[in-house]
């Protein structure tokens, strides 16, 4: 569908955010001819910038993150797009000069990009209703954090909700924008391969991991108040969750998919605190080496709390009380300064329950099926088959799709991506506000009993897979993370 004119208003639009993923998106989707000629882009931030020393900024900061091949006569058409705007969203006052940079034309898209803390969200919201820019035809894009707990999460919706109705709102998460996600719907719903298998009677576990090897770096301040579960668990890993374990839609259509992703939700079982400790390990990393190079411990990194009882990995056992699934575990697992930089799905199917073969049952490797989103977008399928030669010996092989070789048209960027279905009022790829709320009741449980209880996080060496607790969890249930599997018979 092709886009109509716009202006795309940028809050935090000189930060790191906007420098590093929303400019670059932008300019690579304008390459790809995709913007219209009256496209503009306001970008509005608290320095005292005119526009020409914006795109300086602009220059230095956001042009070295453009993945998209650079164009000199594109990239120079892309900033004349461009207009900044001095701001303090806080302040009523402020907005005269975001009123007189927006065109005034009602029929126009508006879309209003909240890259800023979450505090801002309501602040900025009434502030755009009172000087009369939250008309019909605007949109807002949250940005996470959405909360901090249910609680926090309710009043985030309750008050963006007064200024723009359900349908005007987009909480955004990249990896649902991202290839091998929309791969996951086209595998499961497209094909009727794995529809017969995707239930408990098939499936002996599923693993989902997003592992980072950097740190916290710059966001200490951010980090220390939120922690990897209200970081990339309660939303991330809860959303690829949904993605696997949902019934197919009726349509591929934005409510009739975030109707199953919700049941997905409300059907999680709910940990109570004897359960608790059995199901969810906390860690927190210490000095080690990551790629050879000696890095520090969470609390001695510049700007740390050094009695910081802040969890930098978070590993949870979750089970789904439905039919399909019930009796399945599920296991949930995150951290900074892990021994690799990654994202999969692991779909794990059961052992064979015989063999005909000189080789016993155990030497089996249980077929699987992987779903990288990065760093390689890709799906493997791994298969037992005959080695080659006289005897009937058994190994382990995968059956590999690489997006990037099998298909050769260029890769578009998760935030290309849902920043295009902003523009185009698509709102399947974004959680609704029942969705946010039932992920924050289930996560709830965790925060609070965390907070009670005198226990610090785990301690793990950087560089290493998490704390030896993540696979005593996992290890209960006779299973092994996928790292750990044995190696090939």
């Amino acid at each position: 569908m092709a886009l109509t004119d716009f202006d795309l208003v940028l809050f935090g639009g000189g930060g790191d955010l906007a420098m590093r993923k929303l400019l670059p998106a932008m300019y690579a989707r304008d390459r790809a001819r995709d913007l219209p000629a009256g496209a503009r882009i306001i970008c509005v931030g608290r320095h005292d910038w005119s526009t020409a020393e914006f795109l300086d900024a602009v220059e230095a900061n956001a042009k070295p993150h453009v993945t998209a091949v650079m164009d000199a006569t594109i990239w120079q058409r892309f900033c004349q797009r461009i207009t900044y705007v001095a701001l303090d969203a806080s302040s009523p006052d402020g907005y005269a000069a975001l009123v007189a940079a927006v065109r005034d034309d009602a029929s126009l898209t508006r879309v209003f990009y909240l890259a800023t803390p979450p505090t801002l969200f309501a602040t900025i919201c009434l502030n755009l209703a009172a000087c009369g820019m939250a008309t019909p035809n605007s949109r807002v894009v949250l940005e996470k954090p959405l909360g901090r707990d249910l609680k926090s999460a309710k009043q985030i919706n309750a008050d963006v909700g007064s200024v723009f109705s359900e349908e005007q709102i987009f909480r955004i998460d990249h990896y649902l924008g991202k290839e091998a996600v929309q791969n996951l719907l086209a595998l499961r719903f497209g094909n009727v391969l794995f529809e017969p298998l995707w239930r408990r009677e098939w499936i002996s576990d599923v693993q989902i991991t997003i592992a980072e090897e950097i740190g916290v770096g710059s966001r200490t301040g951010y980090y220390d108040t939120s922690g990897a579960l209200r970081d990339m668990l309660q939303n991330h890993l809860l959303q690829l969750l949904c993605i696997v374990a949902m019934e197919p839609p009726t349509l591929i259509t934005p409510d009739a998919v975030r109707d199953e992703k919700l049941k997905v939700l409300r059907s999680l079982k709910k940990f109570t605190p004897a359960t608790l400790s059995q199901n969810v390990v906390r860690g927190q990393y210490r000095a080690g080496h990551v790629n050879g190079v000696a890095v520090p411990g969470y609390r001695k990194e510049p700007g740390a709390n050094p009695d910081s009882q802040t969890e930098t990995f978070v590993a949870v056992r979750a089970e789904i009380d439905t039919w399909r699934w019930a009796g399945v575990p599920f296991y949930l697992r995150t951290g900074k300064r892990m021994a690799d930089q990654l994202a999969e799905i692991v779909v794990r199917f059961k052992a064979i329950p015989h063999s005909i073969f000189a080789q016993s049952t155990g030497s089996f490797q249980p077929n699987s099926l992987v779903i990288r989103l990065q760093p390689d977008e890709g799906l493997h399928l791994n298969l037992m088959a005959k080695t080659p030669g006289d005897s009937m010996r058994l190994k382990p092989v995968d059956l590999e799709l690489d997006f990037r070789e099998t298909f050769k048209t260029p890769r578009m960027d998760a935030y290309e991506r849902l920043l295009l279905d902003v523009l185009r009022g698509q709102l399947t790829l974004f959680m609704r506000s029942d969705e946010l709320e039932a992920a924050w009741e289930w996560v709830e449980p965790i925060l609070e009993q965390w907070e009670q209880e005198e226990n610090e996080p785990i301690p793990y060496t950087a560089g290493t897979w998490g704390p030896a607790a993540a696979s005593a969890l996992i290890g209960r249930d006779g299973l092994q993370w996928r790292e750990e599997a044995l190696p090939e018979m």
